[in-house]
């Protein structure tokens, strides 16, 4: 069930009245528990026994880590989920991939071979609920905290329905405390959860797919026939659809757990307001930035050791953060464009301007949108289904085939997809140091109210059609 379902509305219903009708704190542990369980099940049933194995695994292999007294040991176990995560994560989501990048190499040898094609469906939340784990075993081995003796608190750490299949991802001592002190739903947690859960509905069913999906996707799906002036509004509405899209998804999530009187942290701080790439890394996917950081740059040595080690530790975490997005070469292009992006400006930051030197506002404003291109010519490899349509729309962006181009006169629906991601771009500069749940517990009721009325009728009055949300075939 998706979180813009009528059925999911039903569902949070019930569990936020049982939630609550429950005294005991272990018997709402249960009940969060189960009723995360069926919101997995509800997806594909049978997948919810590869997620009860991999949570009963690493919590049973976090011991073992813990208990062993001799490094070697330790570092036995961590290789074990290592193998084992990663080794399902591949089976399920690089299968294909592998296969035939393999079977092109034999090619380039002269050799023709043609693999057997398994009819694999991809676990939804398999990618975030695999990170969730590999932390929390990774910081068991680090000896960042002992790890929980309790097997229902370490499920519901991984497996809590807000979110389990497209994030934040969390780490265990964010959670840990929440799960194991008694909570439960607050006057201020249900307003303020409301108000996020509509915000992030608005963001998803009006923004992402009634105004910029349509244009978005008739761009892609017609890349021949388009002109310049469709290929810029196509990939703009893209940019505006998948923020739009994952912020709605996170602005629900972090709305649901405080209904439950759970913090989640946020994932997502105005980025299309970012003052370079760095920055742009703070503000967007802010749990899978840091979890690549902490347990793949550092891993690899971070900017310790010669300077050219630092840039390739960046470049190397980016092309997989790519390949994580998707088993596609166009994801890995998107990694290396953002990995060479923050080289670059480390560079110049480092040897050619130092920070200081764009101090002044209108510096900044000015490296602000040309962060904001960049990013924006980098989702095209994101978007686009192959290396042939990735080229071919970057031709089309900069008139390299002029000649046969058709008019570059814009239909209503992408005039306001323009429009709307002038205004999302507005937005964010304007909220770029501020925080929303501030602003909207400060809010008079009545204009808040009324504000919730204007959305919640925008919503019901959507003309869109439903999509799925972006990030959950991650």
């Amino acid at each position: 069930m998706q979180f813009d379902s009528f059925t999911f509305v039903i569902f949070l219903a019930v569990v936020v009245a049982g939630y609550n009708t429950l005294g005991a704190w272990n018997a709402r542990k249960n009940l969060l528990l189960l009723a995360s369980y069926a919101f997995y099940a509800a997806w594909n049933p049978p997948f919810l026994l590869l997620l009860l194995g991999s949570t009963t695994l690493d919590w049973w292999i976090a011991q073992r880590i813990d208990a062993a007294a001799q490094p070697v040991v330790r570092k036995r176990w961590v290789v074990l989920t290592l193998l084992v995560n990663l080794g399902v994560l591949g089976f399920f989501k690089y299968n294909h991939f592998l296969l035939d990048n393999f079977s092109a190499a034999l090619g380039l040898i002269g050799v023709h071979y043609i693999p057997a094609r398994f009819d694999i469906v991809l676990p939804i939340g398999i990618s975030f609920y695999t990170f969730h784990s590999l932390s929390y075993c990774i910081d068991v081995y680090r000896r960042k905290f002992a790890p929980t003796r309790s097997w229902r608190d370490y499920a519901l750490y991984v497996a809590f329905f807000p979110q389990l299949v497209a994030g934040p991802i969390t780490r265990f001592p964010q959670m840990r405390p929440q799960i194991e002190n008694p909570r439960r739903t607050t006057r201020d947690g249900l307003g303020l959860g409301c108000v996020l859960i509509v915000l992030g509905l608005f963001e998803k069913s009006v923004l992402a797919d009634s105004v910029f999906a349509p244009v978005a996707d008739a761009f892609f799906d017609a890349v021949n026939t388009a002109g310049t002036g469709a290929a810029w509004t196509g990939v703009f509405a893209f940019s505006g659809q998948i923020f739009c899209d994952f912020a709605g998804y996170s602005t629900c999530a972090i709305g649901t757990a405080l209904m439950l009187g759970f913090e989640l942290p946020i994932n997502f701080r105005y980025p299309y307001a970012a003052i370079g790439f760095s920055d742009f890394w703070r503000r967007w996917h802010i749990s899978l930035s840091t979890w690549l950081r902490d347990y793949l740059y550092i891993s690899l040595g971070g900017n310790r050791g010669a300077e050219w080690r630092t840039y390739r530790n960046l470049m190397l975490t980016m092309l997989i953060g790519g390949l994580w997005h998707g088993a596609a070469w166009t994801f890995v292009i998107w990694g290396g464009l953002h990995g060479m992006y923050l080289a670059v400006e480390r560079g110049v930051r480092e040897h050619l301007w130092p920070r200081e030197w764009i101090a002044p506002w209108p510096l900044q404003f000015a490296y602000g949108l040309l962060t904001l291109v960049l990013v924006t010519l980098a989702w095209v490899w994101f978007r686009a289904p192959d290396f042939a349509a990735g080229f071919d729309i970057f031709r089309k962006l900069f008139l390299l085939s002029a000649p046969s181009l058709p008019s570059i006169a814009l239909d209503a629906a992408q005039e306001l997809a323009l429009v709307t991601f002038a205004g999302l771009i507005c937005t964010h500069w304007a909220m770029r140091n501020r925080d929303l749940r501030q602003i909207a517990q400060r809010l008079p009721a009545p204009l808040l109210g009324l504000a919730l009325a204007i959305l919640l009728a925008l919503i019901v009055l959507s003309p869109g059609d439903n999509h799925a949300f972006i990030y959950f075939q991650f």
